[in-house]
């Protein structure tokens, strides 16, 4: 039996299938093993017994995609959302998702949340102005008002999403005016300190309709590019590939367009929003010291399963792999001997 997980809350996986939902847990031999199950997953379940809706995981089938921050699998596209105001719009943390997402090679959408307060018309042009010239699909809303759901409604149907941002910046909000009937927990932004609080505790798959899912995530504000090279970090920016298009590449191979002679982006720099080119410069450094980490520091790593005659196999840990039938007589006879 075979079907995807939509939620996990502490060690049980609730999974739909077409005879239902099931409450699983995962075999022994899957704990073992480096790669964790996450929403989104399709498995293979064995059923307890006939007349049960529970059942262990048994096999984890392969994903089509998969993005560890928030950690779900097999969607379709991102909808990064953030409010124009209260808490003001963090460019830093937007363009980290929007990297991420061409990282990952999934399909963004910025859904800007909040469109009922006043004064907002600046920061609206300036979002135009950034994110409309790079191809963005830019979706303005108000979970209070209704106003744009009905078209950020529309990008959702026939498609699995997920739903990312900052805490207090409306994606519970957003699902509660879709879908009333869910009642999900929402929260003010705190007066004190200007941020939203976690709301969501647990990504989950959400129903809306037979062809219209979408996952809620909780909040994250410490995504970070401490897994690639420096010179990977360019190829996320698309005002920076699209320069190199038009322009040409720069004189040095290696170019990371902060200082060098030669460097096209640099001649170029007013084609890049200043907020674009700062936010690069922050994931630039941070893949430094990644670069750094791994080359002198080393990242040396046990696997815990192995690959025999095309099956997987978790390995034993010498702790816990019990003594051969041979090793024992061996030890016996030792003792025997002494």
């Amino acid at each position: 039996m075979k079907g995807q997980i939509f939620k996990i809350h502490s060690d049980f996986y609730y999974v739909n299938t077409q005879d239902g939902e099931y409450e699983c847990k995962i075999r022994d031999v899957l704990k073992k093993r480096k790669n964790s199950i996450v929403t989104g997953d399709f498995v293979e379940l064995e059923q307890i017994n006939a007349n049960s809706k529970q059942a262990f995981i048994a096999k984890v089938l392969p994903r089509e995609n998969y993005i560890p921050r928030p950690k779900v699998a097999n969607i379709n596209q991102v909808i990064i959302v953030c409010a124009i105001k209260e808490p003001d719009i963090d460019f830093e943390q937007l363009n980290r998702y929007l990297c991420f997402c061409e990282y990952y090679d999934l399909h963004p959408v910025l859904c800007f949340n909040k469109n009922d307060l006043e004064g907002e018309e600046e920061i609206i042009d300036k979002i135009k102005h950034i994110y409309e010239p790079l191809n963005y699909t830019l979706l303005f809303t108000s979970a209070l008002q209704g106003n744009g759901l009905k078209e950020f409604k529309k990008h959702l149907k026939n498609k699995i999403t997920v739903l990312c941002g900052s805490s207090g910046v409306g994606k519970s909000s957003l699902i509660n005016a879709l879908c009333p009937g869910l009642n999900l927990k929402t929260k003010q932004v705190s007066q004190k300190s200007e941020r939203g609080t976690h709301t969501t505790r647990h990504c989950e798959i959400i129903s809306m309709d037979k062809d219209t899912r979408i996952v809620d995530t909780p909040g994250f504000s410490q995504l970070k590019f401490d897994f690639l090279m420096p010179a990977e970090v360019g190829l996320l920016f698309r005002e920076i590939a699209g320069i190199q298009k038009d322009y040409g590449a720069c004189k040095f191979s290696d170019c990371l367009h902060e200082q060098e002679t030669g460097c096209r982006i640099l001649e170029h720099k007013s084609l890049i929003d200043e907020t674009r080119y700062q936010s690069y410069l922050q994931f630039i450094k941070e893949a430094k010291e990644y670069k750094k980490q791994i080359t002198y520091g080393g990242k040396k790593t046990e696997t815990r399963s192995k690959t025999v005659h095309n099956r997987e196999i978790t390995k034993i840990s010498s702790k816990k792999r019990q003594l051969s039938r041979r090793r024992t007589n061996q030890d016996i006879d030792k003792e025997i001997h002494e």
